[in-house]
């Protein structure tokens, strides 16, 4: 399959288009629309100010309930439970969504489209999210076996560049395999259904998978290749807003200390998230904060920048998008924010 066509499959009609609009100009450059990515952000949050944040299965405000931190000094109008990238890029488009959650794939696919945004907080995660599920009944059991096999692909996520980034590692090419186009929600439906092969799942995932489907032949398949990049990322329309702005800078301390909560009391979330509404057993919940990464906030964003760029580069070459410069893709004003925010042994 040609990849350009996985940008119809994957985003529907109208992303293409914007995306392949962009192409015919060949110009891969974010609009910094006007001042804003320079104009000194507010000192105080201006009352009345409300953004829409999201918070996937509600892990943001379980975080603040359970860490009891002090209110935000704005009003949080919607809590969006969205995690996908191509879910976010569109709520983005739409103007329902001010602040999201993800890693480092979906600003660059943004970028492509056409979308205005910028990234204002990094987290590093220096070890995997995620590992590959196969179907039950496969043969697989490395990544070196992924030649001729049906693979999970998602472009816009973090689950389709730890899937390139294996591929490349193990030595082969990314026409040696059938990359099928899906959503990272269809992985799972996928693999049971034998439509692929292999699929990367999170961490959190696997052994609910395992549990049902060992017994029948599936595994999983662990590599060290990891996602750096665990950012927060607002669209320019927000960032031009000198109150929403504000109220970003004042979001993201909040955002880096929750983390550190959920880090530090692990039997906590493994009862109250894994156990409570994830529906996992106490030592499946277990297994996964065993991998937890521990959260890193860098004072300075150079390691990151870079890391993108190779991502970037990573896509460009087989032909996901055109050639990119990922700078533009960050928001300086807000770079040491995250890092202020947290206890010395937390920033890297």
């Amino acid at each position: 399959m040609h990849r350009r066509l996985f940008l119809t499959s994957l985003l529907g009609a109208s992303a293409a288009v914007a995306g392949l609009d962009g192409c015919a100009k060949g110009v891969a450059t974010a609009d910094t629309s006007g001042a804003a990515a320079t104009r000194p952000l507010a000192a105080k949050v201006p009352a009345g100010t409300s953004l829409k944040i999201t918070s996937y299965q509600g892990v943001e405000q379980l975080q603040f309930r359970l860490g009891k931190f002090p209110p935000l000094p704005f009003t949080v109008s919607d809590w969006v439970n969205i995690g996908a990238g191509p879910d976010v890029i569109n709520a983005f488009r739409a103007r329902s969504l001010d602040v999201a959650n993800n890693a480092g794939i979906p600003p660059i696919q943004a970028q492509f489209q056409g979308l205005a945004a910028k990234i204002v907080a990094i987290e590093l995660t220096r070890r995997p999210n995620y590992l590959f599920a196969t179907r039950p009944g496969s043969d697989i059991r490395t990544a070196a076996d992924f030649k001729g096999k049906r693979l999970a692909f998602s472009q816009g996520q973090a689950q389709g560049v730890v899937l390139l980034r294996a591929l490349k590692k193990a030595g082969l090419a990314y026409d040696d395999a059938e990359l099928v186009p899906l959503t990272s929600n269809q992985f799972l439906t996928a693999l049971q259904s034998g439509q692929v092969d292999v699929a990367p799942l999170a961490n959190s995932q696997a052994p609910a998978y395992l549990k049902q489907y060992a017994a029948k032949g599936a595994r999983t398949v662990t590599t060290d290749v990891v996602d750096l990049l665990n950012l927060l990322w607002a669209p320019q329309a927000a960032l031009n807003d000198p109150a929403k702005a504000a109220a970003i800078a004042a979001y993201i301390p909040r955002w880096a200390q929750g983390q550190v909560w959920q880090y530090e009391h692990p039997d906590r979330w493994n009862e109250e998230f894994y156990v409570k509404t994830q529906n996992l057993t106490l030592p499946q919940a277990k297994s996964i904060t065993a991998l937890a990464n521990k959260p890193l906030f860098p004072p300075r964003w150079d390691e990151a920048i870079k890391w993108e760029q190779e991502t970037a580069d990573l896509l460009a070459e087989g032909g996901f998008v055109r050639k990119t410069d990922v700078s533009g893709l960050f928001d300086h004003r807000f770079e040491a924010i995250a890092a202020r925010a947290v206890p010395e042994e937390y920033r890297r």
